[in-house]
């Protein structure tokens, strides 16, 4: 049974992915990150599953699969793994795992990205949708530094606070909606939320 427009708190899988961090080499900085974000950006109610894993395309399926099949997320959250380097297979997990592609998604990160650096044109970030029975979500690539993390859902702004670039999030939650999750709202100085007038909730 579908959800779309219910009123029950948004399920977010988190899943950082690093040899390093997951072994305990160094501590891990996407996933706090991202709690912070969601915890300052979202303004309806939301719940949270993290996995920290290692750089592997198997792990990282399994991952995704399990917190979209099992844990019924409805959003999921990749950091890490998008490089052109030999361990970098976070792009080819999410897609092994795809119903479709939302590559509108990747192009907007990579935008957002080089406003910065040059070398954004190496992320290979993906999204996608999951379908199961009954049930779909959104997955994500996201770039495993904080301050990425931050700009890449956010976007940019000037010092007056308008908006420059937008930012991914700004789409998520109509996604969502399109989807059959539940109705999700932000803290418009975090990040306003876009949908059409004809998606909008009266109040």
């Amino acid at each position: 049974m579908s959800d779309l427009g219910s009123d029950r708190a948004l399920r977010i899988g988190l899943i950082s992915i690093s040899d390093r961090a997951s072994t305990g080499v160094y501590q891990d900085q996407g996933l706090p990150a991202l709690q912070e974000w969601f915890g300052a950006a979202l303004s309806t109610p939301w719940t949270l599953e993290t996995r920290l894993i290692p750089d592997d395309r198997a792990a990282i399926e399994l991952a995704l699969i399990t917190l979209v099949d099992r844990s019924r997320c409805d959003l999921v959250i990749t950091t890490g793994g998008t490089g052109p380097a030999r361990r970098d297979v976070t792009p080819e997990a999410t897609l092994a795992v795809a119903t479709k592609e939302m590559p509108g998604f990747g192009e907007q990160m990579r935008q957002i990205s080089l406003q910065f650096v040059p070398t954004a044109i190496l992320s290979r970030q993906v999204a996608v949708i999951r379908e199961t029975a009954g049930h779909a979500a959104l997955i994500l690539n996201l770039p495993g530094q904080p301050k990425s993390i931050k700009e890449t859902l956010e976007g940019l702004k000037d010092t007056d606070g308008k908006q420059l670039v937008a930012g991914i999030f700004a789409a998520i939650p109509y996604c969502i909606d399109l989807i059959g999750g539940p109705y999700v709202e932000t803290h418009d100085a975090v990040c306003k939320v876009f949908r059409p007038k004809s998606a909008l909730r009266t109040r």
